[in-house]
């Protein structure tokens, strides 16, 4: 049975994908999700096989996708950081200009929580946009075939 470390386990669940847990960054001052393949003792990509990393790269874009579409943005982060917490978790982060440095934050651990309702009100909002958008065909495994008929 797959279990998150105590790291994660403490976020808050959005939605399970196909092959990840999507979790809530409880920080108001960012929209921030975390993925986390659901496959225990994986700390890095390399103990994926190559089927999942594919998946992996898949859901990543539907959250990024998600992400961009649903909260103001100037630019959105993607990264595995392994640092604090050995589990294999990415990161997808919204940030706008004037925001303060995002990474610098982290590791200050500046962050303002979510009220109880904004928090039921943006996991709400995460989920019915992933639900969504995990109906395009190209979200489906073996489903998406590029169309090269555009290509000369």
């Amino acid at each position: 049975m797959f279990e998150l470390v105590s790291e994660l386990a403490q976020k808050d669940h959005i939605i399970d994908l196909k092959l990840c847990k999507v979790l809530l960054e409880n920080n108001s001052m960012y929209p921030w999700v975390i993925l986390v393949p659901k496959v225990n003792n994986v700390k890095n990509m390399l103990g994926l096989c190559m089927e999942d990393r594919l998946q992996l790269m898949r859901e990543i874009d539907l959250c990024e996708e998600v992400m961009v579409e649903n909260f103001p943005h100037e630019q959105t982060n993607v990264a595995a950081l392994g640092n604090i917490c050995s589990q294999l978790h990415v990161h997808v982060v919204c940030y706008k200009k004037g925001d303060p440095d995002w990474v610098s934050s982290l590791c200050d651990k500046k962050s303002v929580p979510y009220s109880p309702e904004e928090k039921e009100d943006i996991i709400a909002k995460i989920k019915r946009a992933i639900m969504i958008k995990q109906t395009d065909p190209k979200y489906m495994q073996g489903m998406h075939k590029p169309d090269y008929s555009t290509f000369e």
